[in-house]
């Protein structure tokens, strides 16, 4: 049997965390949701998620720093970063980093057909 590929949700917000949860598992995926930047800090520095759903402003550490260490970490060079934020202008600076960046509010369907196409991808890249 195989398993679902791992996504985190990093958001400290408990609604939409449950909501975004919701959305990748219908999409394929095993969710964790992660509701501290220090604590997704750790997480990311063993596990390797294939898809990682970032809020920007996050308790202890930020999601741009986060989004940081995804990037430099050769280990999750395949991840990919669906940067959501309500913070329109902070998002903009970092698009160059993220694989999408979507502003808050962000639907179900909007967040489950996105993550969806990355599991279409992932599941066509290990055939």
């Amino acid at each position: 049997m195989n398993t679902p590929p791992l996504a985190f949700i990093i958001e400290d917000n408990e609604d939409l965390s449950t909501i975004f949860a919701q959305a990748l598992q219908a999409a394929g995926f095993a969710p964790e949701i992660i509701t501290d930047g220090a604590v997704a800090s750790a997480r990311l520095a063993g596990a390797t998620p294939h898809i990682v759903v970032l809020d920007l402003h996050l308790p202890q550490v930020e999601g741009t720093e986060l989004l940081k260490q995804i990037r430099a970490d050769p280990r999750l060079a395949k991840t990919r970063v669906v940067v959501v934020s309500a913070d329109a202008r902070l998002a903009e600076m970092v698009r160059d980093d993220a694989n999408i960046v979507l502003i808050k509010p962000i639907s179900f369907n909007l967040l489950r057909d996105l993550t969806a196409r990355f599991r279409s991808i992932l599941t066509a890249n290990n055939q």
